[in-house]
C-alpha cells in the first residue's frame, strides 16, 4: 500500500550530458529521445540553462534559443525546467537588472515553466531580482540551496537561507549537491529540517560523484522530499545523476508511488544510449569513484570541463594536483560552494596555481573580482592576507553587487545594431560577446 506519490523529474537534457559529455550533446541527438521523455510521467524535465547556453553556440553551432523552442514544441506534455545562476543568468559573471528582467521574460515566452534559482555563495540578495523577474513573467520560481560540506556550513544555515528564498515568493526549495557530497543521514535530517521549518514541497538534485547519491535520495524520501532529479540510464551514473529507474525502484520498495512509465523511460534511455556513442571524444568515461572528489568538492559538470581542459593543455596528468589544490584555494575563499560560477572560479585558480610554477603567481582577473565582493558575500571570511595581496588596499564591496552596474540593454542594442539582433540575439551579445558576435554574424552573413 503506497502512503503517498513522490515525483521524479528529469535532468537528462541538461545536467546528465553536462556532467559526462561536458555539454556537447546536440540537438538532433536529443529530439528522438524527446516524445518518449514527454509520455514517462516526470514532473518535469529540465531541458536548459546552466552551461548548455553558452555550449549551443560555442560548440554546438546551434542557437540556444532555437533549442529551446524545439524541445517545448517536442515535449508538449511536460513542464520544462531551466537552471539560472541568480543574477548571472547563464554566464559566468553578474548582469545588470535590465538584462534579468529580459531574459527571465523571453525564456518564459519560450516555454520555461520552472525556473530553478540559486546562487553560488547562497547570498540571497542575489536571487531577489531574479525571483521577481519570474513571478512577473508568470514561471514558477524554485529556491535551490548551493549544497556543501564545510566548517560554517550547517542545517541551521541551510534552512535560513531556504526561508530567505521562500520570502522572496519562491514555491519550493531544491537541494542543489551538485558534487555528490549529500550523505545518507545529511539528506535525512536537512529534508526532514526544511519540511519542518521552511514549510514548502522539497526537491533533491544529487550526483553519483561518490557513490552516495542513491542512498541520499532514499533517505531524502524517507524523510519526506516531494521531488527527486535523476536522468535515463544511459546517461545516468558517475558524475551525472541517478538513473531514473532506479529512484523509481527504490520509492517503490519504500511505499513511495511514482506516476514513470518505465517503458516510455527505456525507450528514451536507448535513444540517449546510442547517441552518447558518438561523443567519446569528450565523454569523461568515469564509472568508478574517486575519494579525492569528497575533499575538492568539484561537481560533475565542472570535472567533465576540467578533464577537458587540461587534456587541451596538454597536462592530464596534472588532475590529481588540481583536485588536491582545489580545497586549498576554497578555503582561502571563505568556503564558496562549488557551483558556477565559483566553481570556475576556484578551478581555474587552483589550475593556475599548479601549472603557473607557484601559487597566486598568475591570478585570473575573476579571482580578485571574488575578492572585491563583486559575487557577493562569502559564506566565511577571506584569507586576509591573500586578500590583501590581491586587491592592495582596496575594499571590496558590501552592497548587492548588481547594484553597482549601469543598464546593458540599450548600450548592446546600439553597439550591435548593425547585426539587426533580436532581443534573444542581444541577450547572448551581452552574455558572451566574442562567441556570439561570430555565431550571430555567421548567421546573419554580416562581418562580425
Amino acid at each position: 500500500m503506497h502512503e503517498r506519490t513522490i515525483e521524479i523529474g528529469d535532468v537528462t537534457l541538461r545536467d546528465a550530458h553536462q556532467s559526462l559529455l561536458a555539454t556537447r550533446l546536440r540537438l538532433s541527438d536529443m529530439l528522438p529521445a524527446i516524445p518518449a521523455l514527454d509520455r514517462a510521467g516526470f514532473a518535469v524535465l529540465e531541458a536548459w540553462g546552466g552551461a548548455t547556453y553558452d555550449a549551443c553556440m560555442r560548440f554546438c553551432d546551434e542557437d540556444p534559443w532555437e533549442r529551446l523552442l524545439a524541445i517545448r514544441k517536442a515535449a508538449p506534455n511536460s513542464r520544462i525546467r531551466m537552471l539560472v545562476r541568480g543574477q548571472s543568468l547563464v554566464g559566468y559573471r553578474h548582469f545588470a537588472d535590465d538584462v534579468v528582467d529580459l531574459f527571465i521574460s523571453r525564456a518564459a515566452a519560450a516555454g520555461v515553466e520552472v525556473f530553478r534559482v540559486f546562487d553560488a555563495l547562497n547570498d540571497v540578495r542575489n536571487l531577489e531580482r531574479p525571483v521577481r523577474a519570474v513571478l512577473d513573467a508568470g514561471g514558477e520560481a524554485e529556491g535551490a540551496i548551493s549544497y556543501t560540506t564545510s566548517p560554517v556550513h550547517t542545517i541551521d544555515t541551510f534552512v535560513r537561507t531556504a526561508a530567505e528564498l521562500a520570502a522572496l515568493g519562491c514555491s519550493a526549495i531544491a537541494i542543489k549537491d551538485m558534487a555528490g557530497l549529500l550523505a545518507p543521514a545529511a539528506a535525512f535530517d536537512l529534508v526532514r529540517a526544511l519540511r519542518r521549518r521552511v514549510g514548502l514541497p522539497v526537491v533533491v538534485h544529487t550526483h553519483c560523484t561518490n557513490a552516495l547519491a542513491e542512498a541520499a535520495c532514499m533517505a531524502a524520501a524517507e524523510a519526506g522530499a516531494d521531488v527527486l532529479d535523476g536522468a535515463v540510464g544511459a546517461l545516468a551514473g558517475g558524475s551525472s545523476l541517478p538513473a531514473v529507474e532506479t529512484l523509481a525502484t527504490m520509492a517503490e520498495s519504500a511505499g513511495r508511488a511514482t506516476r514513470l512509465d518505465l517503458d516510455a523511460v527505456e525507450e528514451a534511455s536507448a535513444h540517449m544510449r546510442e547517441a552518447r556513442a558518438r561523443y567519446r571524444d569528450v565523454d569523461t568515461g568515469r564509472t568508478g569513484v574517486d575519494g579525492r572528489i569528497l575533499r575538492s568538492q568539484i561537481p560533475g559538470g565542472m570535472l567533465s570541463n576540467l578533464v577537458a581542459q587540461l587534456r587541451d593543455m596538454g597536462a592530464s596528468e596534472r588532475l590529481g594536483e588540481v583536485l588536491d589544490e582545489v580545497p586549498r584555494v576554497r578555503a582561502e575563499m571563505g568556503y564558496p560552494p562549488l557551483v558556477t560560477p565559483s566553481s570556475q572560479i576556484v578551478g581555474a585558480q587552483a589550475t593556475l596555481n599548479v601549472v603557473g610554477g607557484a601559487r597566486y603567481a598568475i591570478v585570473a582577473n575573476e579571482t580578485r573580482d571574488y575578492f572585491r565582493g563583486l559575487y557577493g558575500r562569502p559564506p566565511a571570511p577571506v584569507d586576509p592576507d591573500l586578500a590583501a595581496r590581491l586587491l592592495g588596499g582596496e575594499r571590496p564591496t558590501d552592497v548587492r553587487p548588481a547594484d553597482i552596474l549601469p543598464p546593458e540593454v540599450e548600450p548592446a542594442r546600439r553597439e550591435y545594431a548593425y547585426l539587426r539582433p533580436t532581443d534573444e540575439d542581444v541577450l547572448s551579445l551581452v552574455m558572451f560577446p566574442a562567441v556570439a558576435r561570430k555565431f550571430i554574424a555567421a548567421r546573419r552573413g554580416a562581418a562580425a
